[in-house]
């Protein structure tokens, strides 16, 4: 089991009247993903998946946040060069698209890059109208990770989904409940309706025409959903040793405005030859999920 530093789980588990509860534990930290927390969270959705007397799940954060993104102590040494984790070394992220049982994200304060990517990998989203929410990668130098390219239209349309991804831009809890991404709720509310809505669900709906239900609507956006997180493994290798992604977290660090240089006819080329790259390279992958 993953333990913080003071001996607390970095992710809690409790299970009451059918529901189970998943809380990222790490407050100190905002919730900020880390490998244990990431493990430990999968881990226990397994185990809520094979439990009986489990019938939906509910995950949100501890403290103020849902979870910021990654650990910016992770963030700065993978943009410096002290630390690359192959991310091919992960269980991917879209794992919990694979559990049979309804997963339900209660979201307040901060949801941004890796938290937001977990929070579309849940089936509903509830948010506070209040909480952050914001995809980043643009503002760190990086692209789209984790299939969030096509799983995002997929949720909110093509053009919302351009203009969240492209600008990186913060949008509150009520934007995206008008762009269809989340349930609306009042401040301080979203965990309260979460639960309330997993209750209901585990109170009326039956288990398996949910799990099968889930199985149909994941099934066939599964597929390019898994060639897109593939394919960003190959640009990410390529992305993470440009002096813009040492730049955008460098200026996020130090809260400041980031200072890109200009794409220039050298840069396009090389942009094209990596995207051809990344598209001939995912073909050398095996998908780890087929259909269930």
């Amino acid at each position: 089991m993953a333990k913080l530093e003071d001996g607390e789980d970095v992710v809690l588990y409790e299970v009451r009247d059918g529901v189970a509860l998943i809380t990222w534990n790490r407050p100190e930290r905002s919730n900020a993903w880390s490998p244990d927390m990431e493990r430990r969270y999968f881990d226990l959705l397994r185990l809520a998946d094979r439990s009986s007397d489990v019938r939906a799940i509910v995950v949100t954060g501890a403290g103020r946040n849902f979870c910021p993104g990654m650990d910016t102590q992770l963030l700065e040494d993978s943009s410096n060069g002290s630390r690359h984790n192959d991310p091919e070394a992960r269980e991917p992220q879209t794992m919990p698209t694979t559990i049979l049982k309804p997963l339900i994200a209660a979201i307040h304060g901060a949801c941004a890059g890796t938290g937001l990517i977990q929070a579309c990998m849940a089936d509903v989203r509830f948010a506070d109208a209040d909480s952050r929410i914001t995809a980043a990668f643009p503002r760190r130098g990086i692209m789209t990770e984790h299939g969030l390219a096509v799983l995002l239209p997929a949720l909110i349309g093509w053009a919302s989904a351009v203009d969240v991804l492209l600008s990186g831009r913060v949008i509150s809890g009520a934007e995206a409940a008008a762009l269809g991404l989340v349930k609306l709720s009042e401040p301080g509310s979203a965990l309260t309706d979460a639960l309330a809505y997993a209750q209901d669900l585990a109170d009326n709906c039956s288990p398996q025409a949910m799990a099968v239900t889930k199985q149909q609507l994941w099934r066939e956006l599964r597929r390019p959903l898994e060639e897109s997180r593939l394919e960003a493994l190959t640009l990410w290798r390529t992305l993470r040793e440009h002096v813009d992604f040492k730049e955008g977290v460098a200026s996020f660090m130090e809260r400041r405005s980031p200072v890109f240089a200009p794409i220039g006819e050298a840069d396009l080329r090389r942009i094209r030859e990596l995207w051809a790259d990344a598209a001939t390279e995912k073909r050398k992958f095996s998908l780890p999920h087929d259909e269930v």
